[in-house]
């Protein structure tokens, strides 16, 4: 089998599905390595270093998709203007892609249409559930964990005025408040980041298990009582709600949201559009230089008013829309991520050297298309189609 690393083409991605010291697990694992030139410069790894380890530099990217079995991305499908085609048109029909394809997002349906018409088998990284075993694969996670950091450093940024209480001879300044909603990784990162900046931090979370972990880190845990067999999913995760459930919700944040400073949307639902929990009123209710920042962006997101990929000024509150967090620290993310992807592959071929392991639950999970099929069941529920 012929693995091919492209370079990332998507705008600011600065990752890559391959560090060099990875080439070497994969060639001893049976596999031929190809990876575009340039491919690491995100990272500052060099041709000269992934040839080192036994990779093959490929200077044409359509040679290196016309010749893998296996695509190994970071981000989804992209248009490519050097060869006029997405990249999925530039793998040969029935070829394999692996990336985080948040399948589930209205902005990536088009991506699995196509995916589905030219029948190439695909899986997502965000696909991966969360069980023991799949610990070493769960891409999302540590993606998550980059995520819930920068979210906080990025809302300091954008915050016009001090995060930590500040003691100054014509007097004190008072620390900035900080609600986490959504205590997964993501959140927990946030919370404990926000707690080393300073600030006072609160969070919210319809889960009884991660209210309990955000209040461990020294967080405010806001109240919103809900049956717990409705808010929690096996493995620890939150379950869809349905819109009465939704609107209590929401009724329950109004009051909470307009006396914070900064605000870190972080509430997923596994392999399913965000829920929205902000609406714009509630936006509006918020001190004028307040930040919102909507971790949640690449799988549709949390507050009705954020747009994908921008910054917006909302009656003077900031709406930070911006997707691919963990693409802005590339050398911490790819080398997280290069990790688990080795393990995933290496999971999904340890029966056979040519066919995936269909069996395997965690296969199963992150199956996206197969056969001109969507088998992907929460984004066959978000596009309302087969």
């Amino acid at each position: 089998m012929i693995v091919g690393v492209p370079r990332e083409i998507m705008p600011g991605e600065r990752r890559v599905a391959m560090t060099p010291s990875s080439v070497k697990s994969y060639i001893d694992f049976g596999f031929e390595v190809l990876v575009e030139s340039g491919a690491g410069a995100g990272i500052f790894a060099t041709d000269a270093e992934y040839a080192a380890e036994g990779a093959k530099i490929v200077h044409d990217v359509q040679e290196l998709f016309s010749r893998a079995d296996i695509i190994l991305k970071v981000k989804q499908p992209e248009f490519n203007h050097a060869t006029g085609k997405n990249e999925i048109e530039m793998m040969p029909e029935g070829r394999m892609l692996v990336t985080f394809l948040h399948p589930a997002n209205p902005e990536s349906h088009a991506n699995v249409r196509l995916l589905r018409d030219r029948r190439i088998l695909a899986f997502t990284m965000d696909g991966i559930p969360r069980i023991s075993r799949a610990q070493r694969m769960d891409a999302l996670t540590s993606m998550s964990t980059c995520t819930g950091y920068l979210s906080v450093v990025d809302a300091a940024r954008h915050l016009p005025r001090f995060v930590p209480m500040m003691t100054t001879a014509i007097g004190m300044i008072k620390p900035a408040h900080v609600l986490v909603i959504g205590c997964g990784v993501v959140g927990l990162q946030a919370v404990a980041t926000a707690k080393r900046l300073g600030a006072i931090t609160h969070v919210f979370d319809i889960r009884d298990a991660a209210k309990t972990e955000g209040g461990s880190l020294g967080a405010k845990v806001a109240g919103f009582d809900i049956p717990q067999d409705i808010a929690l999913a096996p493995g620890g995760y939150a379950l869809p709600l349905s819109e009465e459930w939704l609107q209590k919700e929401r009724a329950a944040l109004a009051p909470i949201i307009k006396d914070m400073d900064i605000v870190i949307l972080c509430a997923l639902v596994f392999g399913q559009k965000a829920p929205i929990l902000v609406t714009e009123e509630m936006v509006k209710s918020m001190k004028p230089g307040s930040v919102i920042v909507d971790v949640s962006i690449d799988q549709g997101g949390n507050c009705a008013v954020t747009a994908p990929g921008k910054e917006i000024d909302v009656n003077g509150v900031q709406v930070c829309g911006v997707q691919n967090i963990p693409g802005r620290l590339p050398v911490h993310s790819t080398w997280l991520y290069s990790q688990n992807m080795f393990h995933y592959i290496s999971n999904m071929f340890k029966n056979s050297k040519t066919e995936p392991d269909y069996s395997d639950e965690i296969v199963q999970s992150s199956l996206v298309t197969k056969d001109g099929k969507i088998l992907h069941q929460g984004t066959i529920k978000a596009m309302g189609e087969v």
